[in-house]
């Protein structure tokens, strides 16, 4: 991939799409191609092939997908198992028969089991159950990584595939329900503060472990994927580290300039234990994340209060 690639990104509304957009702009790429939701249905074979013979592009980057929280992936199984599997289908296959060049698809890292040792190796794809909450969401996205997977070895094709773990940024999704972990965090403190609510209380006991990736991050590691000559079929992308949920909720609330008090309901269950990717593979290829979980967060801040103030905040 080189400056004058044109490239096309899936998705770019969303929070890592749009990161993919900036993280081009930024380094100079000026042939980038976008569509809305509305004026391409990445679900009809028939649109999407029609939109690639028109407009041609050397590299798809495939962010698009249909995602939410545990609540909405357990309450609309359907929805997410069929949408994310069209869009798998329809952007990599229509892709390959177009002639696109180069496919980089965006999984996620609940594609790995439940029970996955820690930290979670690429290898431990498939070797035993799903977690049963967004099962439907995960079998969408490990079809797509064997599409591509498959394609590269039958057909000789450039795709691969990276698995972001939990990110969080600007674009980020703040809906009260659907939301993850710290984007809903961050409304709750901020509503509390704004409210002046003696106290905020969160389920569990807090010591539950997760990882979390700046989406900046995310699209630097895939932009830095996309010039490499013999790319991993698929590979983590993650910050190899993590922190407890009752430490992140604490760092929220002083991002936010909370002062009530931070409750912990233990009547509500905890979840897994620990969720956290090995990025060994990525960073033996030259790649590592920059910024750290504090700097993140207060930037991730900043973009809600501006997205807040401009009407842009997805709720």
């Amino acid at each position: 991939m080189n400056k004058t690639s044109k490239i096309y990104v899936a998705g770019h509304r969303g929070m890592v799409g749009s990161a993919v957009v900036r993280a081009l702009k930024a380094r100079g790429f000026e042939n980038i191609v976008t569509r809305s939701r509305k004026e391409l249905d990445l679900t009809s074979q028939a649109d999407v092939r029609a939109f690639y013979a028109e407009a041609k592009p050397d590299v798809a980057v495939i962010a698009a997908a249909k995602v939410g929280g545990i609540h909405a992936n357990n309450t609309y199984p359907a929805e997410f198992m069929f949408e994310n599997l069209a869009i798998a289908q329809n952007t990599i296959d229509e892709a390959y028969r177009a002639g696109v060049g180069r496919v980089l698809f965006l999984g996620s890292t609940c594609i790995y089991p439940k029970f996955a040792e820690q930290p979670i190796k690429e290898d431990s794809l498939l070797t035993s159950p799903l977690e049963p909450t967004n099962e439907a969401y995960a079998i969408a996205k490990i079809a797509g990584l064997k599409m591509c997977q498959f394609y590269r070895r039958q057909y000789g094709v450039l795709f691969h595939s990276a698995m972001p773990t939990n990110l969080y940024g600007p674009g980020d999704n703040y809906h009260a329900q659907n939301s993850h972990v710290l984007p809903a965090l961050m409304r709750r403190f901020h509503e509390a503060k704004e409210t002046s609510a003696p106290e905020v209380a969160i389920w569990g006991t807090g010591t539950p472990l997760r990882e979390f990736l700046h989406a900046d991050d995310a699209a630097d590691g895939i932009l830095h994927l996309l010039q490499l000559d013999n790319p991993p079929d698929w590979v983590n992308l993650g910050c190899g580290t993590d922190i407890s949920i009752g430490d992140l909720a604490r760092l929220v609330m002083t991002v936010t300039g909370y002062q009530g008090e931070l409750t912990f309901d233990t009547s509500k269950p905890d979840g897994t234990p620990r969720k956290l990717t090995d990025i060994s593979l990525i960073k033996s290829t030259g790649w590592e994340p920059k910024i750290p979980i504090e700097e993140g967060v207060a930037m991730a801040y900043q973009s809600f209060l501006k997205e807040q103030a401009d009407g842009t905040l997805r709720e």
